[in-house]
């Protein structure tokens, strides 16, 4: 077996490009493993694990680029830093298109971009803080994409803002939209008078864009990262974004999206209700609704509801729980009884494979409300943790952008490979009747979602057929027809592969619960 080992120092590539790249030296003939990386302590020990580690990798610094590869051909060695090179060369190339002065500090961005605001810091955790201080110390708002930022770190940099008067969203906040100028994972929306504060990425992806949809628009969507609502947070930037809305003319409706804030949390945020003539719809998904409402907010069935409430008070419009489908009660019924002719005696389970972390925690929450017990690596109660992140057990619902699966690997919305892997296996269970999934599109993500798993969804149903079996397959885009991966091809690629496209997650979960349901009534 060849050893191939290459060492940069003092050399610094964006971590996800070299995911990717990783991916494509992957694909060539001969390779058995192969790492291309900065030389953290994440991918040292990634290296020592695949057998791809010497002594000169383990002295590396986070600052020094390496690439380590095993193959059986021993003219690999050459080849392979020919592609890297390539690639590398290639990500240079698509910089540097135009022209564009690229800074290369926070220092030289605030002299080249007088009239910036806000930067967006995207750093391992342990430098991002630093970072988040100059920005704040020369008043810039700050988007905190990056995560591993202690909690300790979060309140300062919160509490610096909060008297600055500026923006901290996150750490490890995904998506905002900042007068029309979508970040990080977020979609393409078209402007308008509704305004969005959400603690969870694809949470927020989904509320905006289902306004999008039914025709509404957003002011602003502000982001505060997934730990804001914790008791030892306090709710800092959700207070202060939710301040910043009320304030804002051109919101007229404001929405606040996060899992239920601790209690002391959400008493404070529920009072500020008193502070504002302004409509307010409360989506804590599955939070308590009589407190909300108590506060004189409208609350919320699901993502969806939510959505629709902000639209139709935007409107002027009677508002009202909308817990059915977009499609007709006949229409949905056809596609029930069609898919539960197909489905074999014995297939019975539910096998969710979901890259948003909120549609997933969502979706379980729905099952659970409809009687189902579903086991999960981020579940709902203790006893439902799976064993085996990796083995589905009865009804499961899997987050595969949790850490369990992306430790050293891109965000399954970036690169699905977790989940074209995870497929199969799910199909080889002759007990699966039914798999959830979404596909989330928008800027960030992977520029053809369906196309990843296309191939794998038609194997795994002919899998199940050669079994006389049938997979029933479910699946809702979380995008809008203005982002780039094009929405209606994406949606034409699936349905020609047999998947059932519902208008939003709340949806595809209920039409898997209605199939279930009928399936166990048989």
């Amino acid at each position: 077996m060849n050893h191939c080992v290459d060492i940069r120092k003092n050399t610094y590539y964006d971590s996800v490009a070299l995911m990717l790249i990783t991916k494509e030296i992957k694909k060539m003939p001969n390779i058995k493993q192969v790492i291309v990386g900065m030389g953290t302590e994440l991918n040292k020990e990634l290296a020592e694990n695949l057998n791809l580690s010497n002594d000169a990798i383990r002295l590396l610094t986070p600052s020094d680029f390496f690439i380590a590869a095993l193959s059986n051909d021993e003219n690999a060695s050459e080849i392979i830093l020919e592609k890297v090179n390539e690639l590398l060369n290639a990500k240079v190339e698509d910089h540097n298109l135009g022209n564009d002065y690229i800074p290369t500090t926070l220092s030289a961005a605030v002299k080249h971009l007088k009239d910036a605001n806000m930067v967006v810091i995207s750093l391992p955790g342990k430098y991002a803080t630093n970072e988040a201080k100059k920005a704040l110390n020369n008043n810039l708002h700050v988007m905190l994409f990056s995560d591993n930022v202690t909690v300790e770190e979060e309140i300062e940099l919160k509490q610096i803002g909060r008297e600055k008067g500026l923006l901290v969203m996150g750490p490890d906040c995904g998506t905002a939209i900042i007068n029309g100028v979508p970040l990080c994972f977020a979609n393409v929306v078209r402007r308008g008078d509704i305004g969005v504060v959400g603690a969870s990425g694809t949470g927020t992806q989904e509320v905006t864009v289902i306004i999008d949809k039914m025709g509404g628009g957003v002011s602003q969507v502000i982001g505060t990262g997934g730990r804001d609502l914790k008791s030892e947070v306090g709710g800092i930037m959700m207070i202060e974004g939710f301040k910043a809305l009320i304030n804002d003319k051109a919101t007229k409706v404001i929405v606040l999206v996060s899992k239920p804030p601790a209690p002391e949390v959400a008493e404070k945020i529920l009072n500020m209700m008193k502070t504002t003539d302004k409509p307010v719809v409360v989506c804590f998904i599955g939070g308590d609704r009589n407190e909300i409402e108590k506060q004189g907010a409208y609350s919320c069935v699901d993502l969806e509801d939510a959505a629709r409430k902000a639209v139709l008070l935007s409107k002027g419009m009677q508002i009202y729980d909308f817990t059915g489908f977009t499609l007709s009660d006949i229409e949905i019924e056809r596609i029930v009884e069609a898919e539960c002719k197909k489905i074999s005696i014995g297939q019975k389970y539910l096998r969710a494979l979901y890259t948003g972390g909120t549609l997933a925690d969502e979706a379980m929450k729905l099952l659970r409300t409809a009687g189902y017990k579903i086991y999960s690596n981020i579940p709902l109660s203790p006893e439902l943790k799976l064993k085996d992140v990796h083995i589905s057990v009865e009804h499961t619902c899997v987050d595969l952008g949790d850490d369990d699966f992306t430790v050293g690997k891109p965000h399954p919305m970036i690169d699905p490979v977790a989940r074209v892997e995870r497929l199969p296996i799910e199909a080889a269970d002759p007990e699966v009747a039914i798999v959830l999934m979404d596909f989330v599109l928008g800027y960030g993500s992977h520029v053809d979602p369906a196309g990843e798993m296309l191939q794998s969804i038609i194997d795994a149903k002919k899998a199940m057929q050669s079994k006389n079996k049938y997979l029933c397959v479910i699946g809702y885009i979380c995008g809008t027809e203005g982002d780039p991966q094009d929405y209606m091809f994406q949606s034409e690629k699936l349905e020609k592969a047999g998947v059932i496209l519902m208008h939003s997650n709340a949806q595809a979960v209920k039409l898997s619960s209605l199939i279930l349901g009928r399936l166990n009534k048989a």
